[in-house]
C-alpha cells in the first residue's frame, strides 16, 4: 500500500471559530481509512521535528521563541495562529512528517504526508499559517546527509511557495517551481527559480495545459533525486481564499499528471497536502484525500509507467 504518514497531534487547538480549518488533518486521516487507501493502524508516525532539524532553515531565535511559548506579538499575527504549545507541537511533528514522508519516498519511489506545505514560513519565521517549513527542512537535511544531490520543489498551492524560495534563494541543489494566483497572497513576493501566476478564474482545461507545457520539461532539466509535490486544493472554485475555478476532477488531473509525469521518469516524488480553507472540514478533508488516493492508484504501476 502507500507509505502515508499521520500524526495525532497535526490537529492542533485552537479556537473553535478560527478560520484555518484545523479539524480537517484528523477528518483526512479518517476518510482515508473509511475509504480503504490506508489500512486500520497502518500510518506511520514520524518524530517531531527538533530545534537543530529547524534551526537548519530558520532564525534558532526564532525556532527557540516558538519552542517556548514566546512568539511575539506582531510575528503571532502574521502567522495568523494563536502560538500556543498546541500549535507548536502540530508545526514539529508536520515537519518530522514530511522527511519522513521523503524518506519513504527515497526507499519506495512514493510515500504522501496528511499534512505539511507550510511553504510561506521563511528563514526568520513563520507567515500565513505557517509555522516552520517543512519541505525546506526537509530537503536541507537530506542534502546535508548527501542522501540527495538534487530536489526539485513543485508547488502548486494557489498562493507562491514565497518562504521556500527565500530559504533556497543561494541553493542550486533545489529548484523551486511555483504555480499559483497571480492575485492572491502574499503582497510582497520571493523569486522562485520558475513562477508562474494565472490569471483569476482559471479553470481545469487551461490550468492543466498550462501544467503540461511546463512540468516535462523541467523535470527532464533539473533530473532531480527527490519531487516534493505541495498539492494545495485551494485552486479549488470553492475554496474561501483561491479565486481559481478548479474542480475535484481537475485537482485529481492535476495530481495523477504530476505524479505520472515524475515516477514515469524514475523521480521519487514526496506529497505534502499544502492549503485549503472551505469551512466545511468534511469537504475540505476530502479535498484533500484526492491527492492520497490518486498516489495509491500508482502504487506497484511504477515500472509500467
Amino acid at each position: 500500500m502507500l507509505p502515508v504518514v499521520y500524526h495525532p497531534a497535526y490537529s492542533a487547538e485552537i479556537p473553535s471559530d478560527h478560520r484555518f480549518p484545523m479539524g480537517k488533518y484528523r477528518r483526512l486521516a479518517e476518510i482515508l481509512v473509511e475509504d480503504g487507501v490506508v489500512a486500520p493502524g497502518d500510518f506511520i508516525e514520524p518524530e517531531p521535528a527538533s530545534f537543530a532539524l529547524l534551526s537548519r532553515v530558520h532564525d534558532p531565535g526564532y525556532v527557540r521563541q516558538v519552542f517556548d511559548g514566546a512568539v511575539p506579538r506582531a510575528v503571532e499575527r502574521e502567522i495568523g495562529l494563536p502560538m500556543n504549545r498546541s500549535v507548536a507541537e502540530r508545526a514539529r511533528a508536520a515537519t518530522g512528517g514530511t522527511l519522513l514522508a521523503a524518506r519513504l519516498a527515497l526507499r519506495h519511489g512514493l510515500a504522501c504526508n496528511t499534512a505539511g506545505g507550510s511553504h510561506h514560513a521563511g528563514p526568520l519565521h513563520g507567515a500565513g499559517f505557517c509555522t516552520f517549513n517543512d519541505v525546506a527542512a526537509a530537503a536541507r537535511l537530506l542534502l546535508d546527509e548527501g542522501a540527495v544531490d538534487r530536489i526539485l520543489v513543485v508547488d502548486l498551492d494557489v498562493h507562491q511557495g514565497d518562504g521556500t524560495a527565500r530559504i533556497f534563494a543561494d541553493e542550486a541543489r533545489v529548484f523551486t517551481f511555483s504555480m499559483h494566483g497571480e492575485k492572491n497572497y502574499p503582497v510582497r513576493r520571493a523569486v522562485s527559480d520558475l513562477d508562474i501566476d494565472l490569471p483569476d478564474g482559471m479553470e481545469d482545461g487551461a490550468y492543466l495545459a498550462r501544467l503540461a507545457e511546463v512540468l516535462p520539461g523541467l523535470v527532464d532539466r533539473t533530473r532531480p533525486d527527490l519531487v516534493f509535490y505541495n498539492a494545495g486544493v485551494d485552486p479549488h472554485r470553492d475554496d474561501r481564499l483561491g479565486r481559481l475555478s478548479l474542480t475535484d476532477d481537475g485537482l485529481a488531473a492535476r495530481d495523477a499528471f504530476v505524479l505520472k509525469t515524475c515516477l514515469a521518469k524514475g523521480r521519487p516524488v514526496a506529497g505534502v497536502i499544502g492549503g485549503g480553507y472551505e469551512r466545511d472540514v468534511e469537504r475540505v478533508a476530502r479535498r484533500h484525500s484526492i491527492l492520497h488516493r490518486t498516489a495509491a492508484g500508482f502504487v506497484g504501476r511504477r515500472r509500467s509507467l
